[in-house]
């Protein structure tokens, strides 16, 4: 039982090892080439474009309860 129990652990270490670095390497280029534009886009032009998406997109107002 023990001998089953260190080769399933053997294989997913194997398997661990093999393929988290192959797996991850997307994400991080993803985040470097988000962390690039973001480097390359001025800030008061992130924040423009921040403002007018919130007036585009904002909530309508709750209506007014008549009599």
């Amino acid at each position: 039982m023990l001998r089953i129990v260190l080769w399933l652990l053997l294989a997913a270490y194997l398997i661990t090892v093999g393929l988290w670095s192959p797996a991850a390497a997307p994400v991080v280029w993803a985040f470097a080439g988000a962390g690039t534009l973001l480097a390359a886009i001025p800030g008061p032009v992130l924040a423009l474009g921040g403002v007018i998406a919130w007036l585009k997109h904002r909530p309508a107002p709750a209506p007014t309860a008549t009599v």
